[in-house]
């Protein structure tokens, strides 16, 4: 797997562990990082690993709950998020991809809904690839917990790019990344994130007070 740039924010996620306290608490750290204005570059999550049977027997709703509003928080942090994926990724692994703006798979990789016993379990990775992916693959892959090579997921838009090595395509993203502001990225992805559940009517003003904001930056400068 290929390394970040020096600039860039840094987190490996290991989906063959339960979600944890400290699966937690590294997710948060790295966010005041990103929200501290560390670093100027990417943050980069190397994703991989699905969780073994049983996964689920020391987890609490409590704990649940902590962990999706910290990738809650990932997925509105000021600077570019990146997943790079290997290998078969699922749990932790598939909940922190879908909640980055780039996805790039290391080619041989595989995604899976993971299963806790007797059905896909039913946590917000659901709730993302229905609003981000389409085709019967990831319905499938959502209901019966089969399993999506590299290829079907860059088909149904759960990831941008296969390649074997991530640093070229990773340089690529820094350069583009650091011409936007992290404000201005937020204020973007926010837009985005939430017009699938507004009207037409209900987004026009959000959209209008971004672009009013545009043109004063334009005239400012």
């Amino acid at each position: 797997m290929s390394a970040a740039g020096v600039d860039d924010l840094v987190l490996r996620v290991d989906g063959s562990k339960p979600v944890s306290p400290a699966a937690v608490e590294e997710l948060l750290k790295i966010c005041d990082r990103a929200e501290d204005g560390y670093g100027s570059g990417l943050l980069v999550a190397y994703v991989s690993g699905t969780p073994q049977p049983g996964w689920t027997k020391e987890i609490s709703v409590g704990l649940l709950t902590k962990w999706e509003r910290a990738v809650r928080r990932l997925e509105h942090v000021g600077l570019t998020t990146v997943s790079v994926a290997a290998g078969v990724c699922g749990g932790t692994a598939l909940d922190v991809l879908l909640a980055t703006d780039v996805r790039i798979a290391v080619a041989g990789a595989g995604f899976v809904v993971t299963s806790s016993g007797d059905a896909t379990w039913p946590g917000m990775a659901l709730y993302r690839l229905a609003r981000q992916g389409t085709g019967p693959r990831l319905r499938k892959a959502a209901l019966l917990g089969t399993s999506i090579d590299a290829a079907e997921a860059a088909a149904a838009g759960l990831v941008d790019v296969i390649v074997d090595q991530a640093d070229e395509a990773l340089a690529e993203l820094a350069v583009v990344a650091g011409s936007v502001t992290g404000k201005e990225l937020a204020i973007r992805r926010r837009l985005m994130l939430d017009a699938p559940q507004h009207s037409f009517e209900e987004a026009l003003g959000s959209h209008l007070a971004a672009c009013d904001r545009a043109l004063r930056r334009a005239t400012a400068a």
